[in-house]
């Protein structure tokens, strides 16, 4: 196993497997690597066979299973295409098979979902709406994913919040999944989440009124930047998500920065250096005006946890910080002891449920 499969391993088995990887898969898959230039072909062949099970449940009329085979081999080919921009042909028809599983996955889900492109900038944001039962209008929580994740990656964090009653919309923004092709990352992400909440106003089953966003990873720094920046966002929440983005760019993995690189656009390492500098939220947390909470893993070994400290301290009033002392990058390895704290969170500020019974007053 070369260094870089060793870092992917060591650093994300628990996100992986949090997310819709079975333990045995990725046990199966990772341990039959001995090169990084195997790990998208590797994963892809294992989406294959869950995708198989979906089509042959799909033509069976089985249709419940065909959507959980199918939204399982979206995640498995997401991981395919991942970091892997060293071949961009062969992450680009990963990613195409991911995209393809999670829509035709989409009519049997639970709630199921629907696919939406927001036009922006001569090309197109893509998001996925989700709404929990009920005639609405609903709640609805804008889900922004990070560097390396995508809208295929966030269906297990989207059922917190649809149980609690609020309606998910996991966008890829800039830089993220079927948008990192023309559109480059960016810092002023207050521009396309401006966008978003435009179209989520048009949905008459949505509350305008109560819009949040929610972030991981890089997302954790776009959600609060969309927040400094838009008086609509009522809630936001920012897990595992830097203050200042180029402050820590020596430090993080090859991986990090080679993908930040591609979906920045940049021709080089020193002017995606550069060009991470943009992703700052000094002059901009004391801009937020809506209740925010930073989750942040003491043990992250992207991003220190000081500048989800310094986020909440400049955010000031309204800001609070969960800090796990044992917690990993996005705190995968500690989930059970963030995800249904901050999804309570989210329903408390966004009139939403934290019980079966009554919807709390927002």
């Amino acid at each position: 196993m070369d260094d870089r499969v060793a870092m992917a391993v060591s650093h994300w088995a628990p996100r992986f497997t949090m997310n819709g990887v079975t333990a045995g898969d990725f046990e199966r898959i990772t341990s039959a690597l001995a090169s990084w230039d195997d790990w998208c072909a590797g994963w892809s062949a294992v989406a294959a066979e869950h995708e198989r099970l979906g089509r042959d449940a799909l033509a069976a009329g089985r249709d419940m299973s065909a959507g959980a085979h199918l939204a399982q081999a979206a995640v498995y080919y997401h991981f395919a295409k991942f970091l892997f921009v060293n071949d961009l042909d062969q992450m680009r028809a990963a990613h195409k098979k991911a995209v393809t599983c999670l829509t035709d996955a989409l009519p049997f889900l639970d709630p199921p979902g629907r696919r939406v492109e927001i036009p922006f900038e001569g090309s197109r944001l893509v998001g996925i709406l989700r709404q929990p039962p009920g005639e609405g209008p609903h709640p609805v929580m804008i889900m922004i994913p990070g560097l390396d994740s995508t809208k295929e990656e966030l269906r297990s964090t989207e059922e917190l919040f649809l149980e609690r009653g609020i309606a998910t919309f996991s966008v890829d923004g800039p830089g993220q999944g079927e948008a990192e092709y023309d559109l480059a990352i960016r810092g002023d992400w207050e521009v396309p989440g401006g966008a978003i909440i435009d179209y989520l106003h048009t949905e008459p089953t949505l509350d305008p009124g109560k819009i949040g966003v929610w972030g991981v990873s890089l997302g954790g720094y776009y959600a609060p930047r969309v927040a400094s920046g838009d008086d609509r966002v009522k809630a936001c929440i920012a897990l595992a998500g830097p203050f200042d983005f180029a402050g820590n760019w020596d430090n993080l993995p090859i991986l990090t920065r080679e993908a930040f690189r591609v979906r920045s656009k940049s021709a080089d390492l020193e002017t995606a250096r550069f060009r991470a500098a943009a992703l700052s939220m000094a002059g901009r947390a004391e801009l937020i005006r809506c209740p925010l909470l930073a989750v942040m893993g003491k043990l992250d070994r992207l991003i220190p946890w000081q500048q989800a400290q310094r986020l909440v301290d400049e955010a000031g009033d309204g800001a609070e910080l969960l800090l796990l002392e044992q917690g990993n990058h996005g705190c995968a390895n500690l989930a059970p002891f963030h995800r249904y704290l901050t999804a309570d969170w989210a329903a408390g500020r966004l009139g939403a449920r934290v019980s079966r019974g009554q919807a709390t007053p927002a």
